[in-house]
């Protein structure tokens, strides 16, 4: 048994991303790179293995407070202090790392990739008010295709969500986020050429993107990182800003931390299409109130032959939980992950129940070769996504796996160890979630 080492991703009306994808093949493919891998300018080497998969589950407990703050969620208790040192919570804290090109000529930037968020931004000069960022900043004097977005057009009254308002002469489109965690950006809209990193050597470039760009930033936001590109539902992110170009799809393949190829896959179009044996499709659930976040409906998940059923939360209509790329852990009611602790514990042989170094986790052990896990299925709607060890145990180091599930009241979000080395593939138009079971280093 292998236990890698794993920290887990509309078309505006007059401002339409041109068809820039491969004309040949309707689609186009990049790379992703776990925030703490050797690869990664957020890499810390002082860090212990264990300290780094914490701060991951930590991170996960952070997007809750994110998350919940823009549902508008309620709760009578506080799961994690922003203000504890050992929290590391990062506003937008996604993940998996992207690299992308702004302006002609293009200027390198290193983002985050997230699917819990939509807006696409960067800190640019002149900044009145940054948190400090190692890598120079964007300056769109330097761009011959930088357009600022006025305040009567159709893409400055989409940002409504945003926060989208005049500046002072009412000239300038302006855009205003503010986190769970008090961090913030805010700066002018504005249309700009995207430029990705194909996997095939070609650039991607998309003109006249939709961006903020950022004068104003503030609060946990990454040294090391200079932007976001929100890969969520709403109608300001970079998969909605693509719209028909292409074809409402999109996907991902994410490798297991440790693996021999650290970097992950995404894809748009046609090379997004999810086919073949093993795939299992669930309804995808969208809330037009809340257009950014991607709804599953769960309905169970059983330990060997013990089924536990799932309530989740009451958010996106029928929906019940978070499909997020950029949570780590698999966060679930507390009374729910009692059962499932318990069923796993009850039906784990072999090796020795040990406790997470760090103080985290719940149920750890030390693997042995006599280490045996009961088969765990997640029952969403329609499909019957079977789990393997890797999904279900996260290693904190050399000696010690524990339960990459954590309990939390607040809010539900399926992570991203329980969706590595499967294609996870999105359908917009059809409102569909694929599953296949793939060895994500051969993507």
């Amino acid at each position: 048994m292998s236990f890698p080492i794993t920290l887990a991703l509309a078309t505006f009306c007059c401002i339409i991303i041109s068809a820039f994808v491969d004309a040949q093949s309707g689609g186009f493919s990049i790379n992703l790179v776990h925030r703490d891998s050797e690869g990664s300018p957020l890499y810390n080497p002082k860090e212990t293995p264990a300290r780094r998969v914490g701060n991951a589950g930590r991170r996960s407990i952070g997007r809750v407070h994110r998350f919940s703050h823009m549902l508008h969620l309620n709760s009578s208790r506080s799961i994690s202090d922003p203000s504890d040192p050992d929290a590391q919570l990062t506003a937008n804290n996604g993940e998996y790392l992207v690299n992308i090109s702004l302006g002609t000529p293009p200027f390198p930037i290193v983002a985050i990739a997230d699917t819990g968020s939509d807006i696409i931004w960067t800190q640019c000069k002149p900044c009145t008010d940054c948190y400090k960022q190692d890598a120079p900043l964007f300056d769109p004097k330097s761009s011959s295709s930088y357009r600022t977005v006025s305040c009567s057009s159709n893409a400055c009254n989409s940002l409504q969500s945003e926060g989208s308002s005049c500046s002072s002469d009412g000239s300038v489109c302006e855009y205003q986020v503010s986190y769970g965690d008090q961090s913030h950006t805010q700066g002018d809209v504005a249309a700009e050429t995207l430029t990705l990193e194909s996997k095939t050597g070609n650039p991607v470039a998309l003109p006249k993107t939709v961006i903020g760009c950022g004068h104003d930033n503030a609060g946990t936001f990454s040294p090391k990182g200079s932007g976001i590109v929100g890969l969520g539902g709403g109608p300001a992110s970079l998969v909605s800003q693509l719209g028909s170009s292409i074809g409402g799809k999109f996907s991902y393949c994410m490798v297991p931390y440790a693996a021999a190829k650290p970097t992950s896959t995404m894809n748009f179009g046609t090379n997004a299409v999810v086919s073949g044996n093993g795939v299992l499709s669930t309804p995808l659930i969208s809330d037009p109130s809340q257009p950014t976040f991607y709804f599953l409906q769960l309905e169970a998940v059983s330990v060997g032959s013990k089924k536990i059923a799932f309530q989740g939360s009451s958010i996106g209509g029928s929906g019940n939980i978070i499909i997020d790329s950029g949570t780590t852990l698999t966060l679930v009611p507390t009374d729910f992950f009692s059962q499932l602790s318990d069923a796993v514990e009850t039906q784990v042989t072999g090796g020795t129940k040990t406790s997470d170094p760090e103080g985290f986790f719940s149920l750890c052990y030390v693997p042995d070769s006599s280490l045996k896990l009961p088969p765990v299925t997640a029952h969403f709607k329609g499909a019957d996504v079977l789990l393997t060890s890797d999904n279900i145990f996260i290693q904190v180091n050399d000696k010690v796996v524990c339960l990459a599930f954590y309990a939390n009241d607040q809010l539900s979000i399926y992570g991203n160890v329980a969706q590595q080395n499967f294609l996870i593939g999105y359908d917009l138009p059809k409102q569909t979630l694929s599953f296949k079971p793939t060895d994500c280093t051969n993507t």
